[in-house]
């Protein structure tokens, strides 16, 4: 079982793996090896709650499908081992975050004191620009 919170695990049998080889530098071993690692895991199909699910939707943006899958591809790496592990842990680390719920915002009222220092502020700045006013002088 993989451990996202600890309320919270998915079953390893709901990822599906798929092993390609990666682009980019990497020489001989490129061409020859499959390292890139694609992970996909629907979202829709496990057990995760619904306003998790809803806020998993939007933080996935691309990597989601319309099918409700999730896409997760991993190259970094020259073994494909480590390119699992990080494809896992890009996982794990987007579902926690999917995890926690916002704070509910609580509506405040600015205090009498924060209100009157503002306009202070306002009224000294008002004077400092007043003062760079150019004045016609007796002198033209």
């Amino acid at each position: 079982m993989i451990f996202i919170t600890p309320s919270l695990v998915i079953d390893p049998a709901d990822l599906s793996w798929s092993f390609m080889r990666a682009s980019g530098p990497g020489g001989q071993n490129v061409n020859k090896v499959a390292t890139a690692v694609e992970l996909r895991f629907n979202v829709e199909a496990a057990a995760l709650p619904d306003d998790m699910r809803v806020r998993l939707r939007s933080l996935a943006g691309r990597q989601l499908t319309q099918g409700g899958e999730l896409v997760i591809t991993a190259q970094e790496h020259r073994s494909q081992e480590r390119n699992r592990e990080d494809a896992l842990h890009k996982l794990v680390s987007l579902l926690r975050k999917a995890a926690i719920r916002p704070r509910k915002r609580i509506a405040t009222k600015a205090t009498k004191a924060s209100k009157l220092r503002r306009l202070e502020s306002k009224a000294r700045r008002s004077d400092v620009k007043k003062k760079r006013r150019s004045k016609p002088g007796l002198d033209d």
